[in-house]
């Protein structure tokens, strides 16, 4: 009995090729017609619900709440992580040994990363790597909407004084760039229109990136806690030599001075805590805007097919900066698990 084997079906890359070229085609004439403007470009989130200038749901403390499209982002996100995690756990409860799909790809992904936390973390794995996955999976999904069309493109007029003229292009409301906007030096024309869109990249928004940093920094001296008790403390408030150095029946100017370099390194951890939060909230913020600065100047200077070497780049540093920040998280944890008693020299919090 002879086994054929089956030819890959060819039909995906023609649906693709079919797709693609009408896509650059309209999109040149499109560019080429309406002669793009520059998007509005801020950096505090734009409120979709209620809209800018409405009251707000409520408020708190004062401060008046909004649904923002960085917040939209965030939950579209959200929601896309429960349900890849809940196709994984169908595909695992139904007895498949190798997933298959986008969940197959993230939990080989994931099998890959545990293997590294396990090699850095020893027995604190299974705390630490949770916070590991769930940052890395969170800012991945978030900076890759970047690439979705729509996003950042499809919203609602705003008048803004630093705005443009809104005309009817094909029986539908645009924002156009009138010919005394055009002249140099004159970007928009006062008392025009803004686009505020639905959906944001949630990594252009302080509020996102410093949530997480906070989040991360804060879990890190948890772990620690949870490691060594109140004796990590001794990291940050090291007085133990300075006071014995104190105590010792001859003075010895060399203890002193050792023991107050000791002291002085701690508060320096203290410091070096406080970059942190200021290191992963602007790293990540700081690419992530930039591309999108990029992708919105060149957007509208040439066509939609002049975006793609950008996205490639935006396709690069997305997934970059999600694993550079989950990897940073995991090394921070485990290193907050590991003993600072100089004097005995052993670290019990890590093996």
């Amino acid at each position: 009995m002879e086994i054929t084997e089956k030819k890959p079906r060819k039909i995906h890359r023609y649906i693709l090729l079919f797709i693609i070229a009408p896509f650059a085609c309209v999109t040149t004439f499109f560019i080429a017609e309406l002669k793009p403007i520059m998007p509005h470009i801020q950096l505090a989130p734009e409120a979709v619900f209620p809209h800018v200038g409405e009251a707000p749901l409520f408020n708190l403390l004062g401060q008046g709440f909004y649904i923002t499209n960085t917040m939209i982002a965030t939950w579209i996100a959200i929601a896309i992580i429960l349900m890849i995690a809940w196709n994984l756990r169908k595909q695992l409860k139904a007895g498949s040994m190798v997933p298959t799909g986008i969940s197959g790809a993230i939990a080989a992904l994931l099998e890959g990363f545990y293997g590294m936390t396990e090699s850095i973390a020893g027995k604190w794995t299974k705390k630490i790597f949770p916070w590991f996955a769930t940052i890395f999976l969170l800012v991945l999904f978030v900076n890759l909407m970047e690439l979705v069309p729509f996003v950042d493109s499809i919203g609602y007029f705003h008048e803004s004084d630093h705005g443009y003229a809104v005309e009817k292009v094909w029986g539908v409301n645009t924002i156009v760039q009138t010919e005394s906007a055009m002249h140099e030096g004159e970007e928009a024309h006062q008392g025009g229109y803004s686009l505020v869109p639905f959906v944001r990249v949630a990594s252009t928004d302080l509020n996102f990136t410093l949530s997480l940093a906070l989040i991360a920094v804060a879990m890190t001296q948890y772990m620690g806690f949870k490691a060594l008790g109140p004796a990590y403390l001794k990291k940050f408030f090291d007085f133990q030599g300075l006071f014995a150095a104190f105590k010792e029946p001859r003075f010895n100017p060399i203890d002193v001075i050792l023991g107050g370099a000791r002291s002085l390194a701690g508060i320096l951890e203290i410091t070096a805590e406080i970059a942190k939060i200021v290191s992963f909230t602007f790293r990540l913020f700081g690419v992530i805007f930039a591309g999108s600065v990029l992708l919105f100047f060149v957007g509208s200077q040439v066509s939609g097919l002049g975006q793609s070497a950008v996205l490639l780049l935006e396709l690069l540093f997305g997934p970059l900066q999600a694993l550079v920040f989950g990897l940073l998280t995991m090394i921070f944890m485990s290193m907050a698990t590991i003993s600072h008693d100089y004097d005995h020299g052993h670290e019990e919090g890590h093996h």
